[in-house]
This record gives C-alpha cells, structure tokens and sequence, in this order.
C-alpha cells in the first residue's frame, strides 16, 4: 500500500486543530488504496493544541505529534518534512494549514492528480473553479493577487497560477533534494522556495482548484508586509529571468559605452563602431548568462560552448531585427517624435520576452 503523510504546523490553534483532524480521518476512511498519516508540528503553543493533538494520538494511530522551538511555517514544515521521511516513509507528502481554511475533502483529488502522473500537486485559488474566501479584507485580495502576479511575471512561469497557497501534495523525492534549499527560510517565502526548487529540478507540477476559507478560531500569523518584501528579494535573487533582464541591461550600457568611445573619441565610422559594440554586448551577454542567469543549467564543453554561442548570435541578431522593423513601423503609424517609447515597448514587451524563451529552448535547455 502507497503511503502519505500530512504536515500541519501549528502554532496556538486550539480551536481548530481537533475539527481539522478529525475531518481528515473522515475523509482517509474511504481512501482504500493510501495509507495517510497526519504530523502535526507544534511550535510551542501557547494554548492547548498539543494536548489536545497527544490525546488525538492515543486514540488514532494515524496521528503524530512533533513539538518544535518557535521558529517560524519554514522551519517547522523543515522540521516535519524530516520526521515524515525518517519514519513514516511516505511517497507523497501534503502540507495543509491548521486553521480549516484548507478543506480535507480535496485530498482524494490531490492523490488522483499524483496517481495521474504529477510531482506536485497545488491547491489553486486562482485556477478555474478556485477561490478566495469571501470575508477578506479588499487589502488582503490585492495583496495576494498581487504576490502571485509578481511571481508569475518575476519567475516567467505563466502556467503556474497560484505560487503562495499552502495547500499541497508533493512527492518525497522533489522534497529530499530540495531540502539543503528550503531550509534557509523561515516565513511564508519558503512556499515560494520549494515550488522554485520543484521547478528547477524539472518537476511535473499541476494545480487543482481549492475554495480558500477564513479561519474561524485564532488570528492568521500573516505580516502583509514583511511577506511581499521577502517575495519582492526572493524573485531579486533567484528568478532567472530577473538575472537575465539584469544581464540584458549591462549588456545595453556596455554597447552604448563602447558606441560612444569609438565613435565620439577613435572618430571610427559609425557602422564599424556599432558592430564592434554590438557584438561586445552579445559576448558579455552570453557568458554572464551561461554562467549566472542560467548557472543551473549551464553549457559546458568547447564543442557545445561554440555551438551553442553561434545560436546566441543568431537569436540577438533576431532581436535586432525585430527591434529595427518595429520602431520603422510605429515610426510610419505615429511619427518620429516617440521613437524611444516605441524603443522601450518593444524591448520590453516583445524583444524580453522573445529573448528568453528562445534562449530556453534552443540555448540553455532544461536537462
């Protein structure tokens, strides 16, 4: 028989964790095929919730308690993660929040997805038939809707509606490798952190849609704040098409720089300097890519390292060319007058994106 185990951190949800569990043992009753555990990780509550998860535990055998410092949902999910593998063995592991805003009643569907084929299963508020509970505060929707946005956008991973929601079924692989990365966060980033590590270890990740509920009993532990701040330095940090836009721009700088000397100072013709200086940008451009923006997945070898430069060349050069037909063309339509907006639309909404998912599918292939 398959097995799961469900990880609940909690941290002084004594009105809601015996509701919650008892649930889940409704639900896993008619699961024949899945022996489920639940591991609830307590931080150190200041209410009755671990006395009430021990009494739980005497009772179901289904039931873990593990009682942890306060260290924050990361460390805590950390913390479960470990006990799960090192003695439950499950081949799937769910996280789930402990305030009922997550329904036990979707963890059939969760399993029918990874019996299906996926790695990671989210619960999606935001994928259709998915929604957000209908008591937020306008604040909390904006933000939310927000935060997913950004990562969406900051990641350049469309497909992926819902990046923040703590309703999940993973496999146990995609969490054992990941772990020396997801244990370097602490708050509600590290959600951002095992999907990113998901992504990158080439996961097969789907979504389910989820109706999100407000928690009844208790406050949420949610800092709105402190939350898109860590999501604003984690996209900074490790989003690739991020470091790639960072690259493309010194790449812009090092072309008008070196226009400028050749042209204003070496009095070269102004072809000649442009070839040079293109042609300077798009070495540093592939090299900072190679082995920065795309570092997980860098090319390697003389052989392929030249093959694979031939290919940049020919990729940029297609940007030059789109660039050059679109400002001719805005340039007929509206006149000359706004040729650098033209410039700046075209370069960040059709060269960018062009750019990136060329260089992804011929250049730095996921392997």
């Amino acid at each position: 028989m398959k097995k799961a185990a469900i990880i609940i951190p909690t941290y002084n949800e004594a009105g809601n964790i015996e509701k919650l569990i008892l649930s889940i043992k409704d639900v896993i009753a008619d699961i024949a095929q899945w022996n489920i555990s639940v591991v609830v990780v307590d931080s150190t509550s200041k209410d009755k919730t671990a006395e009430i998860v021990q009494e739980l535990a005497k009772k179901y055998k289904f039931v873990h308690l593990l009682s942890t410092k306060k260290e924050g949902l990361g460390k805590a999910y950390v913390h479960g993660f470990a006990y799960a593998i090192e003695r439950l063995s499950p081949q799937v592991i769910f996280e789930m929040d402990a305030d009922l805003s997550h329904d036990p009643k979707e963890i059939p569907h969760f399993l029918k997805k990874i019996e299906n084929g996926a790695d990671f299963v989210i619960g999606s508020r935001y994928t259709k038939g998915g929604s957000t509970a209908q008591d937020w505060g306008i604040h909390r929707k904006i933000s939310s809707m927000m935060g997913n946005l950004v990562l969406r956008f900051g990641f350049m991973k469309l497909g992926i509606k819902d990046w923040t929601d703590g309703y999940r079924a993973i496999k146990t692989w995609i969490i054992q490798d990941s772990m020396s990365h997801i244990q370097n966060y602490s708050g509600y980033v590290f959600q951002i952190a095992l999907l990113d590590s998901a992504l990158k270890r080439h996961a097969t990740i789907t979504e389910i849609p989820v109706h999100f509920k407000e928690r009844t009993y208790g406050s949420s532990k949610i800092n709105a704040f402190e939350y898109i701040a860590q999501i604003l330095f984690y996209i900074l940090w490790h989003s690739s098409f991020i470091k790639f836009v960072v690259v493309g721009g010194c790449g812009f700088i090092l072309d008008f720089a070196i226009s400028f000397i050749l042209i204003e100072k070496a009095h070269w013709d102004a072809w000649k300097a442009t070839l040079i200086s293109t042609e300077s940008a798009i070495i540093s451009n592939f090299i900072f890519n190679n082995f920065w923006s795309f570092a997980h997945k860098k090319v390697s070898g003389l052989g392929s390292y030249l093959k694979n430069f031939i290919k940049f060349n020919l990729v940029s050069s297609g940007s030059i060319l789109i660039q050059t037909l679109g400002v001719a063309f805005f340039d007929h339509i509206f006149g000359t007058q706004y040729w650098y907006l033209y410039k700046v639309f075209i370069i960040f909404f059709i060269v960018i994106p062009y750019s990136y998912i060329l260089y992804n599918k011929l250049i730095w292939k996921d392997k």
